[in-house]
């Protein structure tokens, strides 16, 4: 086997139910020259003995196990610092890549020299036969990846700052390191932050409008994005927002700023305000409420009676 190209970091905390169809999702990639590190964050359940029987059939799997659960930002760490091939990629351990994911990123890198390529991805739903259904691509992430940009940059392409997943994305490993990009620890939604700073630090990216990721809604509903009506999850989904526009912010990319709030009072405000309308913690209101009026601080973008709701809290 050549040597490889790409390595796929893939956290996973009980995942059993989902670790083996991200795993067939990498070996039944038409890109093979890759290998992937499996970071077992301590799981309760099976993941752990799935990560070791994959690493066991393939040499292309690398398994670590942390001791104690550091949480997903910690983990995607631990795997970069293992990383020695030119690229590196994501992928959650509940998700899955499409066949020619990996071919398409690194493919548009070979060609660009950029220093790294996103792409598209669409939501993988619970379906009636118990099983799950891939759904189409969303206007956002269209409009952040559709039509293919080669060397392109956050003021040309400023709807890019829409994805802002870790998994959607090739990067040149040697990026990662220059720009001295790490996930933040102990937080939920840490890719945000990280997103916008390899918009705005690299010196160029490209865009695929292929679907790479089909991303799973969990049936159980115990996936992150799905539990933003408990406080604690709400502060960190906030921050994280909050914090993503202040880097596009502070770097002068206004453009980029008044595209990202856009998509925020459209997609992510309005559902946390009908939440908080009946939410039994006035804390929970307060929040929304304060995050309503920063935005509007920053572009009028936010509707006026999502504004109007929040202003009242």
């Amino acid at each position: 086997m050549s040597s490889p190209v790409v390595t796929i970091i893939v956290p996973g905390y009980d995942v059993a139910e989902y670790a083996a169809d991200a795993l067939a999702s990498l070996r039944t990639q038409t890109r093979t020259d890759w290998t992937a590190v499996l970071v077992d964050d301590a799981s309760t359940d099976a993941t752990g003995e799935i990560f070791a029987a994959a690493a066991a059939s393939d040499p292309r799997f690398r398994v670590v196990t942390q001791p104690q659960r550091r949480g997903l930002g910690a983990a995607r760490n631990v795997g970069l610092d293992l990383v020695e091939t030119p690229l590196v990629g994501f992928l959650d351990a509940d998700d899955i890549l499409t066949p020619g994911a990996l071919a398409a990123l690194t493919g548009t890198l070979g060609a660009s020299g950029s220093d790294f390529a996103v792409g598209a991805y669409v939501r993988l739903r619970p379906d009636s036969a118990g099983g799950y259904t891939a759904g189409t691509v969303q206007p956002w992430v269209a409009a952040a990846t559709d039509p293919a940009r080669i060397a392109t940059t956050i003021d040309e392409h400023p709807a890019a700052s829409g994805n802002i997943v870790a998994w959607s994305k090739v990067s040149r490993t040697g990026f990662w390191r220059s720009a001295g990009l790490r996930f933040p620890e102990g937080r939920l939604y840490e890719d945000q932050v990280v997103a916008q700073l390899m918009y705005t630090r690299a010196r160029t990216f490209d865009v695929v409008p292929d679907v790479v990721v089909q991303w799973r809604h969990r049936a159980d509903g115990s996936s992150i994005t799905q539990r933003t009506a408990r406080l604690e999850v709400l502060v960190d989904y906030l921050e994280a927002m909050r914090a993503g526009v202040a880097i596009l912010d502070a770097a002068g990319h206004r453009d980029a700023v008044r595209e990202r709030v856009r998509l925020i009072a459209a997609m992510d405000l309005p559902p946390l305000v009908e939440t908080a309308r009946t939410h039994p913690d006035d804390a929970y209101r307060r929040a929304v409420g304060s995050f309503a009026r920063d935005l509007r601080a920053l572009s009028p973008a936010v509707p006026d009676p999502v504004a109007a709701a929040a202003e009242r809290w």
